[in-house]
């Protein structure tokens, strides 16, 4: 488990992470969403034990990361711009991380490396910025880490790539528990792949919560209701978002189905269905709520 308490960063006047406390359980995709600027990397580099932390602690299973060369040892950290040893090819780069993690797993490395097409004894540096993420990936991959951070790690890689990649770590999660945390300015790329998400902004978090949660106590209705009766007659229902089109009313309710069902049901509206919400319609209710408004921070 990787827990913050009190996480706090400076940079002379400017505070990059403000008093963060956050929890990631092992086994979960824990999804950073924020605009560039809002702290995600500077949260990633202290996890990773490159900064140290002004105020507070971050601590990988109860220890402390910072000059903690045994725990670094648990972890691989992909950054924004990749570091790569000078003129080296992909196989110099697996005999490099071979000796920092005993685990590397070669032979994955190279059927990896042919899956995508990417030629062991070329440079590096002649590769597109697409072309480095996937080996960053792979690299991380098959280091065979508990943890693996990733700083923007889909930006340059085309959608195909895109679900690669989350395929390679979903593959991972359930063989060997591995735990992704994915820092991203994009909401919608990490939608089918995280079990929590927490939304940073101006160096602190906003909302960090489990989305199966936020996803039980949300919903999108779309119905249509009987002559005179309008969304406000609706008493009963939580509701925080309305939309209405001629007759047709969408309306985002906070609440358990079952209750929002019986209520709706009692004013016996001419339809009622319910639709599946995106991460993307939670975030805005949930952020509309707190006075943010979402579209400005991260879409």
């Amino acid at each position: 488990m990787i827990e913050a308490i009190g996480l706090t960063k400076r940079f002379g006047d400017i505070t990059a992470v403000d008093h963060i406390n956050a929890r990631i359980r092992e086994g979960n995709v824990f999804g950073l969403i924020g605009t560039n600027g809002a702290g995600k990397s500077t949260f990633l580099r202290m996890a990773a034990g490159i900064l140290k932390p002004d105020e507070g602690q971050i601590q990988i299973d109860g220890a402390d990361v910072f000059e903690n060369a045994a725990l670094k040892a648990s972890f691989f950290y992909i950054s924004d711009e990749q570091f790569f040893l000078s003129n080296a090819t992909p196989e110099d780069m697996a005999a490099f991380y071979s000796c920092v993690y005993t685990k590397f797993d070669k032979k994955r490395f190279s059927k990896l490396l042919g899956a995508f097409e990417l030629a062991k004894d070329r440079k590096i540096n002649t590769f597109s910025k697409g072309m480095k993420k996937q080996l960053s990936v792979i690299l991380g991959i098959c280091s065979n880490t508990s943890y693996i951070f990733c700083d923007e790690t889909f930006d340059g890689l085309d959608p195909v790539m895109r679900q690669t990649v989350k395929s390679l770590f979903a593959n991972d999660m359930e063989e060997r528990n591995l735990t992704p945390i994915i820092a991203s300015h994009n909401l919608r790329e990490l939608e089918d792949i995280c079990d929590h998400v927490g939304l940073l902004h101006k160096g602190g978090i906003l909302l960090s919560k489990d989305l199966d949660d936020m996803k039980l106590n949300i919903h999108k209705v779309q119905c249509v209701l009987l002559p005179g009766c309008e969304p406000e007659d609706l008493a009963g229902l939580a509701i925080i978002g309305t939309e209405k089109r001629g007759s047709l009313l969408t309306l985002t309710i906070r609440g358990a189905k079952e209750e929002i069902t019986a209520v709706l049901q009692s004013y016996h509206p001419v339809f009622f269905e319910m639709l599946p919400l995106s991460l993307e319609e939670i975030f805005i209710s949930e952020t509309e709520v707190a006075g943010y408004d979402i579209k400005k921070l991260v879409l």
